[in-house]
């Protein structure tokens, strides 16, 4: 039975009208990264950080997964190995999607975390500074977002899935930024087989095997097909 490793970025969620970071338009057109997604961002301005965070909640919420978020619920529900989708979206378009087998290694906007005690709790729609936290009551809360300069989750499990893996996928990711611009070459030395796909070449397609270039609706459904056939 094999292992699959899925890596996915924020273009597997462009097509459900989420916008990535790095469009024209996106996020990062209208924020500066140092003042929305770094610890000291944060500490400088809460309240913009905390506003930025329950405006692009909302934006989530409102969105729909699509057939390339199904496509890998399929994959994981009739391959007859392991599939593991680590993502660096911070919506929750894969598990409305069907996806169980799934780490958030960014964070999710749909938790809340404690500065404090490190307790996470469903983050409210809208968050406010200075949110107590339910578990210790200190006025700590904060969105559970991996910032710039911070550990992204579950690490461990995702280098030790790697190294076992038998294919490893890149979906709608840049590959500018690290570590996830690093599991290709983990999986490559783990003997994967490693497959691109996305709209263009990423900073590291170079790295891959091949590549599926195209909307991930289209790609994404095309290549779980080919597998399950």
């Amino acid at each position: 039975m094999s292992t699959i490793v899925i890596l996915t970025g924020a273009g597997i969620s462009a097509e459900s009208g989420i916008e990535t970071f790095r469009a024209e338009t996106g996020l990062w057109a209208q924020h500066r990264v140092e003042d929305v997604a770094t610890p000291e961002g944060f500490a400088k301005d809460p309240k913009l950080v905390v506003d930025f965070y329950n405006a692009r909640r909302a934006t989530a919420a409102a969105a729909q997964p699509n057939a390339a978020h199904r496509a890998l619920a399929r994959l994981e529900a009739e391959h007859d190995g392991e599939v593991l989708v680590v993502t660096q979206n911070v919506d929750d378009l894969h598990e409305r999607g069907g996806s169980q087998n799934l780490i958030h290694m960014h964070g999710a906007l749909n938790s809340a975390l404690c500065a404090a005690c490190d307790h996470r709790w469903p983050a409210p729609m809208t968050m406010a500074v200075g949110d107590a936290c339910p578990s210790c009551g200190a006025a700590a809360a904060r969105p559970d977002i991996v910032w710039f300069g911070e550990m992204p989750y579950q690490m461990d499990r995702i280098f030790e899935t790697l190294g076992r893996c038998d294919v490893f996928a890149a979906i709608g990711t840049s590959g500018n930024v690290y570590p996830a611009a690093g599991f290709v070459a983990e999986a490559a030395r783990a003997g994967a087989e490693t497959v691109e796909i996305n709209l263009e070449r990423s900073a590291v397609g170079s790295q891959f095997d091949s590549a599926r270039l195209g909307p991930a609706t289209q790609t994404v459904t095309a290549w779980v097909d080919e597998i399950l056939s």
